[in-house]
């Protein structure tokens, strides 16, 4: 039986809890009229503010890109990967067609660029560069992306490629776009790439190339920071976008809009929906330490619980209310080796008895197996101190 080491804390906080949030028949009617599925979001929370068809299984084109991207932050921040690392082409990764930096087979770029061409321009050669440097081949990729969406609980989405390319039984939805997009946003870095809105590659040489973003709000509406447009054919105009505001982050989705107008013009709309009608309230950032708990067996006797993300009550605006709780579940039994990042516990957020968020907590340290001469010494030590 796990035991379970418990604390409770009240939050005073003027603020409002939105009880229950707005129904969909209050949302805007108008809202994603011209598209076949939307979703809009608050990124700490997850809370839903609109959504239209947002389970229906649709082709996601290039936002595909978005679970590449969320791999490769992983990847960098496991520290197996670094930004500077050169990654070398193969011929497979420079033959892929769409949109792409033209790669050279052979020819070697910092994951920081590769990166940055995927974030900015889509580059499907970059894609394909980065998972092979990750998993060794994009198959294997592939099977890192389905794995981790089972792992978010998305039960709508099979990945067939890297880069959103068509291909037979290659789906997701709305809905889990955002929840990948949520989860991506934990890594603060992305949007330093998936922000940009010009840049150049080989800029000091004669193959120097110009990118554009192809998410024009990232230009044209302030707060826009992300993060990935998506077209072809069949899967129509497509973007998840990502926008910041008064410390609010919201994600929207938008899949099978007529054109990029229209496109632009509803994830607008949506966030503009979602400035205007909801606030946020930061309890915590992603890291940090809520308590230390102790470790058997370990190089250290103790180890920090932090926060896996940014934590936030949302609410609607205006509507003030008080006594909010949280509550800590840390596995009180734990036993070295721990690595850092692995899931400790739970942080509970309710107010009068329901529970509004639960989000992880996770190790914010390695600790090691001590050796058996430390060990020894402890054993020592406490049979001295009695």
């Amino acid at each position: 039986m796990r035991k379970v080491l418990s604390s409770i804390l009240s939050i005073c906080l003027v603020i409002s809890v939105l009880t229950p949030m707005a129904s969909a028949e209050e949302r805007s009617a108008k809202l994603a009229e011209k598209a076949s599925s939307a979703i809009l979001i608050e990124r700490d929370t997850g809370e839903v503010m609109f959504e239209k068809n947002s389970h229906e299984k649709l082709p996601p084109a290039s936002m595909t890109k978005i679970m590449t991207m969320l791999l490769i932050m992983e990847a960098i921040d496991k520290g197996s990967i670094a930004y500077d690392d050169m990654v070398r082409t193969s011929e497979y990764a420079a033959s892929m067609g769409g949109s792409q930096i033209f790669l050279e087979p052979g020819e070697e770029m910092s994951v920081s660029d590769l990166l940055k061409a995927i974030a900015v321009a889509s580059g499907n050669d970059a894609t394909v560069a980065m998972a092979e440097h990750i998993a060794g081949t994009e198959e294997e990729f592939v099977a890192m992306m389905n794995e981790k969406a089972k792992e978010l609980g998305l039960e709508n989405t099979n990945f067939m490629n890297t880069n959103g390319l068509p291909a037979d039984n290659h789906y997701t939805t709305a809905y889990d776009l955002a929840m990948i997009s949520k989860e991506l946003l934990k890594y603060d870095d992305i949007t330093k790439y998936t922000g940009i809105y010009e840049d150049y590659l080989r800029a000091d040489t004669e193959d120097k190339f110009w990118l554009v973003n192809t998410n024009k709000l990232v230009k044209f509406y302030p707060g826009v920071d992300g993060l990935k447009t998506g077209y072809t054919r069949e899967a129509m105009y497509c973007l998840t976008a990502t926008a910041e505001k008064n410390d609010m982050r919201v994600i929207t989705v938008i899949m099978g809009a007529p054109t990029p107008k229209e496109r632009n013009g509803q994830i607008t709309s949506m966030l503009d929906y979602a400035f205007n009608q909801f606030q946020t309230h930061k309890l915590y950032d992603r890291d940090h330490i809520l308590a230390d708990v102790e470790v058997s067996k370990g190089d250290k006797d103790t180890i920090p619980v932090v926060t896996s993300e940014s934590v936030s009550i949302l609410t609607k605006k205006g509507v003030k209310v008080d006594d909010v709780i949280e509550r800590l579940e840390i596995d009180a039994s734990l036993r070295a080796p721990v690595k850092k990042g692995d899931v400790i516990g739970t942080l509970f957020i309710e107010k009068g008895g329901e529970v509004l968020s639960e989000t992880p907590l996770v190790a914010g340290d390695d600790v090691y197996e001590a050796s058996w001469w430390k060990l020894f010494k402890r054993t020592l030590a406490k049979f001295g101190a009695a």
